[in-house]
């Protein structure tokens, strides 16, 4: 083998640092441990000045344990040093990560340093921590002459190796040491429980407790402070200065102790939170700490709270007046002693809190009788009230109810002292984070301080206004919006213990089933007085009614009232008119609130008023603000600015008329109930439907009299003209027959005339006094064509028409009119024309009549009108197939007349006339008045006769009547 190679530098530098770690691990001594790093810095760094210190953090001292200087003095590397705001050494502590200086001598932040550095010539330093995990143990200094502080990477890896390695094992020196030194808790604490075994009284007992606390922690003073709720103040019970202080005595200082003074240290004490404030650490906000401390004029503080099923007691307190760092032993041990204290507390007032049990289990066996027996809500609240204000200490009791209608919760019961008053306001419906909140609490909510507590915030104005500082909320019965809630208030800061809460909880829930009791009582109220609503209303619907105006306006205002007392509207009217009237009429049913106005004489345009328009185009009810009517509306209507109005149109069918619109209005905003306004609707749709019904009756009962006047004075008429007629030809036969024989014939025939037409008159007058009579005759369709045609001939001459025949065997196809007045003799004489009606003849005869007329009146003059004539025969499609496309029905055996001409019609007129179409008996119709109404008669008649009447237009525009008759059968 050939001679070892002489290693390279870097791997004499690896060498090197595997040497002095191994070195450092198999050392325990301290200093020991120091001197090895320090030659090992010596050797492998270029530094002129070294220097390591370590860190004693109780004291946040720095104390130097040596290095090297250029002119060997290292007396000063041994020296303690303080550690101040501000200066290098000290951010490097705190900071933990390395500082370098460029120039130390000129460096203001390190007084001492400097003057070294100036003395020493060195400048480029660097200044590193000794450190394990998040701990700082020391730190170590390099100084060189050169300017500047630049440490390769290579070597600032092996330097903080080497470092590392002396913080961990300096660490594991320092963690021995405490466990040498630390003090055990368990042998005091045990010796204190002993000695609380044997005192008689919570005052002795509290007294060996501090005595205990102060011994083992030894501060400036050790306190025990005492809650007291209602005042929510703090007030020195026990100390070990003053052995023993009452409450009486310690007002000066409970008066600087109040919670809220105390804010965030009170609220970590109610968490069962230890409050730790030592030098440069605190377990509270950096800004509050400094208060705290001034306000209990000390530097340091530990603090233990003493807490009884969940509710503070008071706290234990050490109290320094130099800056401490408190150990873990500490702490224990004073949250042991607190523990203690917590468990023999409530033995000082057993026999009180048994007793207070059992008025509590009284207290709401109480009210749960309350549910179940026949007292009235208020007697039964009343006395619950009285009870808890009594146990909680309370001011005010304030039950609150949820009122769908207005959106809010207004107060149904309320309990205070003679000397306050009771609340008049109601409160807005809660924001949807405090109504979350309020839903998912499964206890009291207690608000302690509401000029801070921000919780209930659209609350908190009102209350704050009326006195309340804090209280305690429960919700009655479970909800997205509770329908009930309980509310105890207290005019100062306050709070309540978990019993206390508890209690009220149990009270609130059995108050809910009260008052949900309550509730179905009342919806079963209002549920009854719907349906006397409805049974008046039917009454009023149902009764007979009399023409009289006043009559009718009265019954029309009994509704109003009915349908005002489902939603307890103060003001109900009606908006009427006619079918075809452009003016409404304010019909009042109930003004109730003199804040209303109603000027019932001003002219309402249906057309342009807002409100019926609305109405209108509005399928159901329509409800809106006051503020929302336009100028013109609130001219007439007086209504409150806050005011809420419902309006619904009196809608029958949608073919029909409306001929109304109800109007209800209330002086403040509401929510209505759909159950109500569900029988609004209801009770408004047969207000309607009776109103219609009331209408067409007055129609028709004033129709049926005019009818039977007209009927009369005819009847009567024609009785004197047959009369006179009879006496004519009896005179005319008195006198005889003429010589002449043509003048016989003639004379003989006129007789005869007279004598068929008086007898014909007898028949009506005799058959057809109040109700038609219908005959049964046959005769050919040619005659009957011939009579109708000589009845208008004088019609047709004075507009210069002409008149066509078709399908008798022959059409008139000349196209000038005819020049003489022998229109019968144009009809043809064929066998087809030979063709006979059966029916009633003369009246069948009235009808073709009424048909030629109106054409001859419709149509320009000089025109012209033909007269269609055709056998239908149901065996023949396409006769029937012709049938049904021009609107009429299959008739076997049965002869279609139909008329045509050039006139104009409306397609209204045509409209109405055709069967299928429903029509409105109170909607103003071309159908009233003649010439219309006509052939509306001539149309219904022909259907008792057995025939068919139907109108339409041709794609050419030519006007078409089509009269269906039946014909005479072979063996009739």
């Amino acid at each position: 083998m050939g001679q070892p190679q002489k290693p390279i530098a870097a791997e004499q530098q690896i060498l090197s640092l595997g040497r002095v770690l191994q070195n450092l691990r198999e050392e325990d001594d301290v200093d020991v441990l120091i001197e090895i790093t320090i030659s090992y810095l010596k050797e492998q760094f270029d530094y002129r000045l070294i220097w390591i210190a370590l860190y004693d953090r109780l004291n946040h001292i720095l104390f130097g344990k040596g290095g090297i200087t250029p002119d060997r003095d290292t007396s000063f590397l041994y020296q303690k040093v303080v550690l101040s705001p501000g200066d290098l050494l000290e951010q490097v502590v705190i900071e933990q990560h390395p500082l370098g200086i460029a120039d130390l001598q000129t460096e203001i932040r390190a007084a001492e340093w400097r003057k070294i550095a100036e003395k020493l010539q060195i400048k480029g330093t660097i200044i590193l921590p000794i450190r394990y995990k998040d701990r700082c143990l020391g730190l170590l200094l390099l100084g060189s002459e050169r300017w500047g502080y630049l440490l390769t990477g290579e070597a600032k890896a092996r330097l903080m190796m080497v470092l590392g390695e002396l913080g961990a094992l300096l660490y594991q020196q320092e963690m021995h040491k405490q466990q040498k030194q630390t003090k055990r808790t368990d042998e005091p604490l045990l010796e204190l429980l002993e000695n609380l075994r044997t005192l008689p009284n919570l005052n002795q007992r509290l007294e060996a407790g501090v005595q205990a606390t102060h011994k083992f922690v030894s501060p400036s003073r050790t306190n025990v402070y005492w809650f007291e709720r209602e005042g929510r103040y703090f007030w020195c019970r026990m100390s070990n200065q003053l052995v023993k202080i009452d409450r009486d005595s310690s007002i000066q200082q409970a008066a600087g102790m109040t919670v809220q003074d105390l804010s965030d240290f009170y609220y970590a004490l109610a968490v069962n939170q230890i409050v730790s404030i030592g030098d440069a650490r605190s377990s509270l906000k950096s800004h509050f700490t400094a208060k705290l401390l001034q306000k209990l004029k000390v530097r340091s503080l530990l603090a233990a709270p003493i807490i009884w099923q969940k509710n503070l007691l008071g706290f234990l307190a050490v109290e320094s007046n130099e800056p401490r760092i408190w150990t873990e032993a500490d702490k224990n041990f004073v949250q042991g002693v607190a523990g203690l204290i917590s468990l023999i507390a409530p033995n000082e007032t057993m026999e009180s809190t048994i007793k207070q049990i059992r008025e509590d289990a009284q207290l709401t066996s109480q009210v749960a009788q309350g549910i179940y027996s026949e007292h009235e809500l208020q007697e039964t609240l009343h006395s619950c009230a009285k009870r808890v204000l009594t146990r909680l200490a309370a001011t005010r009791f304030l039950l609150l109810q949820y009122d769908p209608e207005q959106n809010n919760y207004q107060f149904i019961y309320q309990s205070q002292p003679h000397n306050r008053r009771a609340l008049t306001f109601s409160l807005n419906i809660l924001k949807e984070i405090d109504g979350q909140l309020l839903q998912r609490s499964t206890e009291a909510l207690e608000i302690e301080n509401l000029d801070e507590d921000l919780r209930f915030f659209n609350w908190r104005p009102l209350l704050l206004e009326n006195g309340v500082r804090s209280l305690l909320i429960c919700k009655c019965t479970h909800g997205h919006t509770p329908p009930a809630i309980l509310l105890i208030t207290h005019e100062t800061h306050r709070s309540w213990t978990t019993l206390e809460k508890e209690l009220l909880w149990a009270v609130s829930q059995q108050i809910g089933v009260i008052v949900r009791q309550w509730q179905l009582h009342n919806r079963t109220t209002q549920q009854q007085k719907t349906s006397q609503a409805f049974e008046q209303c039917l009454n009023v619907l149902t009764q007979t009614q009399n023409s009289n105006e006043v009559k009718k306006n009265r019954l029309e205002q009994t509704a109003l009232e009915q349908i005002a007392s489902i939603l307890g509207c103060p003001l109900a009217l009606l908006l009427s008119w006619s079918p075809g009237e452009n003016w409404a009429e304010i019909i009042p049913g109930v003004v109730d609130n003199s804040q209303f106005g109603i000027s019932s004489d001003a002219p309402i345009s249906i057309q342009s008023e807002a409100l019926i328009q609305w109405a209108l185009v509005t399928e159901n009810y329509l409800t809106l603000k006051v503020d929302n009517l336009p100028p013109e509306t609130r001219k007439w209507l007086n209504t409150p600015d806050k005011g809420q109005i419902l309006v619904m149109a009196l809608r029958t069918n949608a073919d029909y008329e409306i001929t109304g619109v109800v109007l209800l209005a209330d002086y403040q905003e509401r929510r209505w109930l759909q159950q109500s306004l569900n029988a609004i609707a209801t009770l408004v749709t047969q207000l309607a439907w009776w109103r219609r019904q009331k209408q067409i009756t007055r129609l028709l009962e004033s129709t049926t009299e005019e009818l039977r006047q007209l009927n009369w004075y005819k009847h009567r008429r024609l009785e004197e003209i047959q009369r006179i007629t009879a006496l004519s030809l009896k005179q005319i036969h008195d006198l005889g027959i003429p010589a002449n024989e043509l003048t016989q014939m003639r004379y003989q025939l006129l007789l005869r005339q007279l004598d068929q037409t008086t007898a014909s008159m007898s028949g009506m007058l005799k058959l057809e006094n109040w109700q038609l009579h219908i005959s049964w005759e046959t005769m050919p369709i040619a005659s009957l064509l011939k009579r109708s045609l000589e009845r208008i001939e004088n019609l047709l001459k004075q507009q210069k028409l002409w008149i066509g025949v078709h399908g008798l065997g022959q059409s008139i196809d000349d196209p000038e009119p005819p020049k003489n007045s022998a229109l019968a003799k144009s009809i043809p004489t064929s066998p087809q024309s030979t063709m006979a009606i059966a029916g009633d003849i003369v009246k069948i005869e009235l009808v073709i009549h009424e048909l030629l007329v109106t054409a001859c009146n419709r149509s320009p003059i000089g025109s012209r009108i033909d007269i269609w004539c055709r056998r239908l025969d149901a065996s023949k499609p396409s006769e029937a197939k012709y049938s049904s496309t021009t609107g009429g029905t299959e008739h076997p055996k049965s002869l279609e007349l139909s008329i045509t001409y050039n006139g104009a019609i409306e397609s209204q007129l045509l409209t109405e006339l055709h069967d299928n179409t429903p029509k409105d008996v109170l909607a103003p119709s071309k159908l009233d008045q003649p010439p219309a109404l006509h052939l509306l008669i001539c149309q219904n008649l022909m259907l008792e006769l057995g025939g068919e009447l139907n109108f339409y237009q041709l794609p050419d525009n030519r006007v078409v009547s089509r009269l269906l008759l039946p014909l005479v059968g072979h063996d009739s």
